[in-house]
């Protein structure tokens, strides 16, 4: 497994963040899937149960219950509850075929239990007074 940190300043657009936007154009290489897109158009649930399989996915949820309810105010219903996630999660296992990058403040991903092996880490650090951004990089093993 690969494992960098870099500095960058950050976004809010998390894909406009130097490091990670190279990271994507490195890893992803085809349509992806990504159910948070900016700013945020439809409930993550109901985009990814909507939406047909891809080769590749990325897995930017907002990262805390704070951070959901300010991205979804007033575009429909949410759920703030940790298993939240775990659903999103599972919905993303299911339809990426090949590989998928998740961020976040943690470095858990989609998961072995959903069939997927961490190969590369990327942390970025964003200095003393923010939250690093941790990119985990998944193969879907089989």
């Amino acid at each position: 497994m690969k494992i960098d940190r870099i500095w960058a300043m950050p976004n809010k657009k998390t894909f406009t963040i130097k490091p990670i936007a190279e990271l994507i154009k490195e890893e992803i290489l085809g349509d992806y899937l990504d159910p948070f897109p900016y700013p945020y158009q439809k409930e993550a649930t109901i985009y990814l149960k909507e939406s047909e399989s891809k080769d590749y996915g990325l897995f930017d949820p907002p990262y805390s219950p704070r951070q959901l309810k300010e991205s979804y105010n007033g575009k429909g219903e949410y759920n703030t509850k940790i298993s939240t996630w775990s659903i999103w999660k599972d919905l993303m296992a299911e339809k990426v075929k090949k590989k998928c990058i998740t961020f976040g403040w943690n470095s858990t991903g989609l998961g072995k239990k959903r069939g997927f092996e961490i190969t590369r880490i990327l942390i970025v650090c964003h200095g003393s007074m923010h939250n690093d951004t941790i990119c985990t990089v998944e193969v879907k093993n089989g």
